[in-house]
């Protein structure tokens, strides 16, 4: 039996703040809102021949990187059923029922989920770490 030992990454500088509305209910879309969004990221695993689940650096230097991506941006989620995300290359056009939000292209990050929640954030922050 291998040992399995977890680490969690987490600095002041992974931070981000980012607005979006998540949709509950099935008909409730919540108003825009802005946060304050504190990302730690933990792994767990064997130790490698450093002695390391995974190197600290690397894995803090990743994290930053998609902490820019999303800081000071409208995150919309592009895989809902019932909201529409309509891009050009000036503007980002979103629907939901009888509402409308035009938003600037450089304002936006659009991510391919089903709803802006904090898991699903976080999923797609994890999938990002794992790809990068």
């Amino acid at each position: 039996m291998t040992d399995r030992y977890r680490v969690r990454v987490t600095k002041d500088h992974l931070v981000f703040s980012a607005a979006h509305f998540i949709t509950f209910n099935g008909d409730v879309c919540e108003r825009l809102h802005g946060h304050n969004w504190r990302v730690a990221v933990e792994v767990d695993g064997p130790l490698d021949e450093n002695h390391y689940v995974f190197d600290f650096i690397a894995l803090r230097d990743a994290a930053q990187l998609i902490v820019n991506q999303l800081d000071h941006h409208m995150l919309l989620a592009t895989e809902h059923r019932q909201i529409t995300v309509h891009e050009s290359p000036e503007e980002i056009e979103v629907r939901f029922e009888n509402r409308r939000w035009v938003f600037p292209r450089e304002d936006c990050v659009l991510l391919p989920i089903a709803n802006t929640t904090a898991e699903r954030i976080a999923w797609w922050i994890a999938v990002q770490l794992k790809a990068g």
